[in-house]
């Protein structure tokens, strides 16, 4: 998923371009810089999260958390190219509300067969808070200029 999203950013997807430079920002926006260590420690935490369910015992409610796993995974990956490959933060907003219930759901999940797991998601869970926000934040600053680009 890491490396989906490192291959939109190259060229129009990059956020040093003017697409995303000129959006109107919430007022919470951290700098650019900010971003890749954050998603790096977070995929860290992500990972070694679905390890721990994976090498649990086999069981139906070990099988529904890597389940949700998968499809918050999946959402995870779509977000860099719906937002920054299509210039489409609208629908990578749409993203992200089904990537919080799937996370969501995946750390309820995950409580079920190993605390541990679901506790090292719940800094992504919060990061997707404020990722849902930001994203909010710009479609509802540049709602004319979405519309008319």
């Amino acid at each position: 998923v890491s490396a989906l999203g490192a291959a939109t950013m190259r060229g129009r997807g990059s956020p040093r371009r003017p697409w995303f430079a000129l959006l109107r920002k919430g007022k919470a926006q951290p700098p650019d810089r900010v971003f890749a260590p954050v998603w790096l420690v977070l995929y860290g935490t992500i990972a070694f999260s679905a390890w721990r369910i994976w090498r649990a015992p086999a069981s139906p409610e070990r099988t529904r958390a890597l389940r949700w796993w998968a499809a918050q995974l999946g959402l995870n990956g779509a977000w860099t190219p719906l937002f920054f490959g299509l210039r489409r933060p609208a629908t990578a907003l749409a993203d992200l509300a089904l990537l919080d219930a799937a996370a969501g759901s995946y750390a309820v999940a995950a409580a079920k067969v190993d605390r541990v797991a679901a506790v090292a998601v719940l800094p992504y869970l919060g990061w997707l808070g404020f990722a849902t926000y930001l994203n909010g934040a710009i479609v509802a600053k540049n709602r004319r200029t979405l519309l008319a680009g």
